[in-house]
């Protein structure tokens, strides 16, 4: 799905959401300038693999948060974890490096990339942000109607609190 397809999409599951339209943003920090409304919903999305390149992952994380993956994958009993590579990124969710989000999980029909939500999307204001599937907008949802789009799509959700690595120094 395109960025207008998403929109459509949205809007034909009942679904209220609020776009913002930005100058594309490769990654967090890159803003531009850009005010979001919301931005301690704005997700920060990575897309990981294991070292046997079988299994895919995409964790959906604040944006201000880093994530410790060593101890992410030691939590949940997976191989070692590293980002996956441009072309992957394509067959799974049919994203480019910096558009990924979770609305590119409805392109994956093999259901075979997992998903880890980062709990803190469940709290106060109960939203997050994310593009849709273009790095040239970010659109905020409810957070429980994003969890029920990927699970009607039959991807598995796995909310988590994710370990964070802490500031040097």
């Amino acid at each position: 799905m395109n960025k207008q397809e998403v929109y459509e999409f949205l809007s034909v599951n009942g679904i209220k959401f609020e776009a913002v339209e930005h100058p594309a943003v490769f990654h967090m920090g890159e803003d531009h300038g850009v005010e979001l409304p919301y931005p301690e919903s704005d997700a920060k999305n990575l897309f990981v693999r294991d070292d046997k390149k079988q299994n895919y992952y995409l964790i959906t994380v604040r944006g201000e948060k880093k994530v410790d993956l060593k101890a992410f994958r030691r939590e949940h009993g997976l191989r070692p974890l590293s980002f996956g590579s441009p072309e992957a990124l394509k067959e799974k969710l049919d994203l480019i490096p910096g558009s990924v989000c979770p609305f590119g999980l409805l392109s994956n029909e093999e259901r075979d990339v997992r998903f880890y939500l980062d709990a803190d999307f469940l709290k106060e204001p109960y939203l997050i942000g994310c593009h849709p599937n273009d790095n040239t907008a970010t659109v905020f949802l409810k957070t429980e109607d994003m969890i029920n789009l990927i699970k009607e799509h039959g991807t598995q959700v796995e909310v988590v609190e994710l370990p964070v690595r802490e500031p040097i120094g």
